[in-house]
């Protein structure tokens, strides 16, 4: 029986370098390179960890039957042991279980978010958008949605729920090509740029602005955003743990982070602040030139912070008033939204992206603002 516990001891060994080599390549350069990556947790690696951690299982097993069930030991080590192995054991099934559980989250922070990433975020055209192939159809009109994360249709499982394939069924396909711009993260910057480099020329441009869109202008020009970073609240060990494991980072994105009140703080200072708005507005004077040079026809759908619906009209109406006085025809939400139960104009308890019913009412609101003109 000494034997096959040492053998055993050493198949752990041997597993401990394909644990390191799995959970820890960065320590050693190593990256894993795949479709999607970062954003989304590959099924293959995660199929490879499971298999890991199902070897790990057995030669546990093996070790408590010939140490202590087959040799009948006891004693308080053998009793430490008995109440430690199904614990062990448990939590590595639980481990197991949640690399197989999407769900969204803010961004692509967590690893459930990663995984919901890999499951829903498709399709993905050759320009990197999650979108349609863009197609040359002679004798339709084109357009361009552009925007963020909102406009991308995070933490819906179809693109068919986003208020741009909505409104492309409205307008009818027959007529109207609706592209999809939208990328998470994106900045009015970054936005303008990429609008002018899509290969297909506007008859219709769609912004969708969000009230964080001034946040990249606000950080360059030195405003701080304290508390929001990722993982910031942990130390050691528990970082690492939280990090790289899909059980406790499931919890720990249960838990509250950053308060919402910190965010609107940056914000309510950015809007205010008069260096930081004019170079926000310089940024959008781009996108509204870009318009000006195609004769594009021009709508900015403005979503607010969804729970802090008269508060985000107020930080955001210098940004409707330029684009109003530039020709741009701003679709207002607010009443609409007031309307909609509060947890229907989310997709999630831990995502506070839009809805498939916000996102209806945005399409609506568009084909409204569209028909008149």
């Amino acid at each position: 029986m000494t034997s096959k516990i040492v053998t055993s001891i050493i198949r752990i060994l041997f597993l401990g370098v394909l644990f390191i080599f799995l959970f820890y390549p960065d320590r050693f350069n190593i990256t894993f390179a795949y479709p999607g990556a970062p954003q989304s947790d590959n099924w293959y690696i995660r199929v490879t960890k499971s298999f890991f951690w199902l070897l790990l299982v057995i030669e546990i097993l093996r070790i408590f039957y010939y140490g202590v069930v087959k040799s009948k030991a006891k004693g308080i080590l053998a009793n430490i042991v008995t109440i430690a192995t199904p614990l062990i054991i448990t939590l590595i099934f639980l481990e197991i279980i949640f690399m197989y559980i999407p769900q969204s989250h803010e961004g692509v922070l967590s690893k459930a978010s990663q995984i919901w990433w890999e499951k829903y975020w498709n399709p993905v055209n050759q320009l990197g958008y999650h979108d349609k192939e863009v197609t040359a159809q002679a004798g339709k009109k084109q357009v361009l949605v552009i925007g963020d994360s909102f406009a991308a249709g995070h933490g819906l499982k179809s693109v068919t729920e986003r208020f741009s394939d909505q409104l492309e069924d409205k307008l009818g396909k027959s007529q109207y090509s609706v592209y999809n711009l939208g990328v998470s993260g994106a900045d009015t910057r970054d936005e303008a740029k990429r609008l002018e480099e899509f290969p297909v020329k506007p008859d219709v441009i769609v912004l969708q602005y969000f009230p964080n869109d001034i946040e990249k202008v606000g950080r360059e020009k030195g405003l701080s955003l304290s508390g929001a970073a990722p993982y910031g609240d942990l130390k050691g060990p528990m970082a690492t743990l939280v990090k790289r494991f899909y059980l406790p980072n499931f919890i720990y994105w249960q838990l509250p982070h950053t308060g919402f009140s910190t965010f609107e703080k940056f914000v309510q200072t950015a809007y205010t602040d008069t260096t930081i708005l004019n170079a926000h507005l310089r940024d959008l004077s781009k996108m509204v030139a870009y318009k000006d040079s195609t004769g594009a026809k021009m709508y900015a759908v403005f979503i607010p912070f969804l729970f802090q619906l008269d508060k985000s009209a107020g930080y955001t109406k210098p940004v409707e008033d330029y684009l109003r006085s530039h020709g741009v025809t701003v679709v207002t939400l607010n009443d609409g939204i007031a309307k909609i139960p509060e947890k229907d104009r989310v997709v999630g308890k831990n995502d506070g992206h839009g809805s498939a019913v916000l996102n209806g009412l945005i399409a609506d609101r568009l084909f409204e603002a569209m028909k008149k003109n």
